[in-house]
């Protein structure tokens, strides 16, 4: 696969580059790291509006731009770069996914647009204090009675679980978990009887993430009954792509800070840069860095085309970028030396988020073995 970004591509980069330099800079994120809710509402309306990114590569028959992988790629990657505190991934990846994949047209015709408008924030509610990333992770139930759906169960690391408008849930229609096509998802109300939304105590305060418990709540069932064992890989797919993006935009944010802080900090009367060991770590950094890039964006232009290694792709992606944003925040951290270690120094910003990002959705262990079942799979 041969690919470059068009003009057109660069441009959009620049201009989300320039907007995210003025509203994400460190002293803004240390804030919002502090806040209860994790994002300034303000920024995220212009987000939405002045940039459109909330529906960049929503369909623009429910209210988006009709963008595909790759832009959205840029986008994440901007946002990694700036480490922008936003529930962006969470409701335009995620939860869009989901509803995209599992949704009836009707439900889609419904929910996308205010989704893709940024009026409405939606966040999916997948995983359990299991830790599991799969359909056989969930535990929760859902009961019928009377043509109504409720929930029991809870769900942990959700991403902005604690503002979403809107919760996506998985959950089983039947109580055996030996029954894979028992999973569905439920659209559920967060204010609704029943939910208890709590904040989890996370290391990278960048995201948020909540645990979420669910007391025979009253739910909606997205799509068809069983629709999320169909539509599920392919929404872990997607999101594992636009988090490998995001996360090469990290490395890339780190290895510039890397470089500038060797070229001007002086030791034995010479720039610590000189010295041979800086620069190996340095090139090494790079190296690691541009492969992953590569690999984010070979999987994001792989699903733009639908291409069907796509899913093997995206593991290839995710692993790479988990490992070189990982060690460009540690190397990051070693060249800056003993102020690296302070809070006071922004790089321990970015190595916390590259920490909580390597775990999301599996570490690349995970996902390497990962790779080569859908390897063997394809016949390759």
């Amino acid at each position: 696969m041969q690919f470059t970004f068009t003009d057109e591509q660069e441009q959009f980069r620049a201009v989300i580059r320039r907007f995210l330099a003025q509203k994400s800079p460190a002293t803004e994120v240390r804030r919002l790291m502090a806040t209860a809710e994790g994002f300034d509402p303000r920024v995220w309306r212009q987000l939405a509006d002045e940039l459109g990114l909330t529906g960049l590569h929503l369909p623009e028959e429910f209210g988006g731009a009709g963008f595909g992988a790759v832009e959205l790629g840029i986008a994440m990657e901007e946002q990694g770069r700036a480490l922008l505190c936003a529930p962006y991934f969470s409701s335009c990846v995620l939860a869009a996914a989901a509803i995209l994949e599992a949704g009836s047209e009707a439900q889609k015709s419904e929910l996308l647009p205010d989704i893709a408008s940024g009026q409405v924030r939606a966040a999916l509610a997948l995983t359990e204090p299991n830790g599991r990333w799969d359909a056989a992770g969930v535990e929760a139930v859902a009961t019928q009675s009377g043509g109504a759906w409720q929930i029991d169960g809870i769900k942990s690391f959700v991403i902005d679980g604690c503002t979403a408008d809107t919760l996506v849930v998985a959950a089983r229609t039947d109580a055996a978990r030996t029954n894979a096509a028992a999973v569905s998802f439920f659209l559920v109300d967060p204010q609704a009887p029943g939910v208890t939304r709590t904040p989890l105590a996370t290391m990278d305060a960048t995201r948020k993430q909540a645990r979420i418990e669910l007391e025979g709540v009253a739910a909606e069932l997205l799509g068809e009954r069983g629709a999320a064992i169909r539509a599920l890989p392919r929404v872990l797919d997607h999101a594992a792509i636009a988090l490998a993006n995001e996360m090469v935009g990290g490395a890339q944010a780190l290895l510039e800070s890397a470089v500038a802080y060797a070229n001007l900090r002086v030791q034995f009367g010479r720039a610590i840069g000189s010295f041979q060991a800086i620069k190996h770590k340095c090139a090494d950094m790079l190296l690691e860095v541009e492969l992953a890039k590569s690999a984010a964006y070979g999987a994001a232009q792989a699903e733009a085309a639908g291409d069907p290694e796509t899913p093997m792709l995206a593991s290839m992606a995710k692993a790479a970028a988990a490992d070189a944003y990982r060690r460009a925040a540690a190397d990051t951290i070693q060249i800056h030396g003993g102020i690296g270690f302070t809070w006071e120094n922004d790089t321990h910003l970015w190595f916390k988020r590259a920490k909580s990002s390597e775990v999301l959705f599996g570490d690349a262990n995970h996902h390497r073995e990962l790779m080569l079942q859908r390897m063997e799979g394809s016949g390759q």
